[in-house]
């Protein structure tokens, strides 16, 4: 069962062509990243989806309906966790997530959504007065007080230390054990790989390339680099089966300092939106 399916989606603005005939399909209960480059179509079609935003044409349903033609019930069964905000300044932590959890029908308890977002210690400070990390961890708890079926998270860790990283990325897989549907964009690699089910690259307002972390563009097939220190020195070579050279070295040398390294998702990534060096 898909939470969203996407054919055909283009949107422009003036002559600019901003998205071309994206297709997706994220099943629900998926972890699903989108990644790309400023200015390749992403958050204008997560914007669509989010129903934020017209689309020219193409064939859009999330969680079963149009949200070009968003209503209450469909807007309560979303969260979103927009790029920046700014809103609920003057309110607490404590009193802006109570607020917010009035507008759902089912929402999570205030002081239990603070504490795992790990604001407990800032409940009774003003939004207004929050670093950009904790700022970012109340948009992040704003999103999910209603238990959303599906999560829209738009660069959700920005501003945050690597241990506040981290904190977030268990607390994406509570809500994905939970059964909640998350698109994540990110500029953040190692975040899409220890978070997405699946990545799809978006560039120039295409999808270039879908799949597992570990198989996108054809990472899982791509050679491998083979390096070790022989007898005449540093060594490297190239070769689409690493196991086979290693097997037929090791009969004639001794293979000090081996390591074998495939593409990194960066690697895989830059080639795609044609951003190599």
């Amino acid at each position: 069962m898909s939470a969203i399916e996407v054919s055909g989606l283009r949107k422009a603005y003036g002559g600019v062509t901003a998205v071309d005939g994206v297709d997706l399909d994220v099943a629900a209960g998926e972890v699903f990243a989108l990644l790309g480059p400023n200015g390749a179509g992403k958050s204008t079609t997560v914007e669509v989806l989010e129903g934020h935003r017209k689309r020219d044409s193409g064939e859009v349903r999330v969680l079963g309906r149009d949200p070009g033609k968003p209503s209450g019930d469909w807007r309560a069964r979303i969260g979103v966790v927009l790029q920046a905000t700014s809103d609920a300044a003057e309110l607490t932590v404590r009193e802006a997530v109570a607020h917010f959890a009035g507008y759902y029908p089912n929402p999570r308890d205030a002081d239990a959504v603070i504490d795992l977002v790990g604001l407990t210690e800032k409940a009774g400070a003003r939004a207004g007065k929050l670093s950009g990390g904790q700022r970012r961890r109340l948009d992040v708890a704003l999103g999910i007080v209603g238990r959303p079926e599906l999560l829209f998270l738009d660069e959700p860790t920005t501003g945050f230390d690597p241990e506040a990283r981290r904190q977030f990325w268990r607390l994406i897989r509570l809500l994905a054990d939970e059964g909640t549907t998350i698109l994540l964009t990110t500029h953040y690699l190692d975040e899409a790989e220890a978070l997405a089910d699946r990545v799809a690259v978006i560039a120039r307002g295409r999808i270039v390339a879908e799949g597992t972390p570990s198989t996108l563009g054809g990472r899982a097939t791509a050679e491998a680099t083979v390096r070790w220190r022989g007898a005449d020195g540093p060594q490297v070579r190239r070769t689409p089966d690493p196991q086979r050279l290693i097997v037929e070295l090791a009969r004639h040398e001794e293979l000090a300092e081996l390591t074998v390294s495939r593409p990194t998702l960066e690697d895989v990534y830059l080639d795609l939106i044609g951003e190599r060096a």
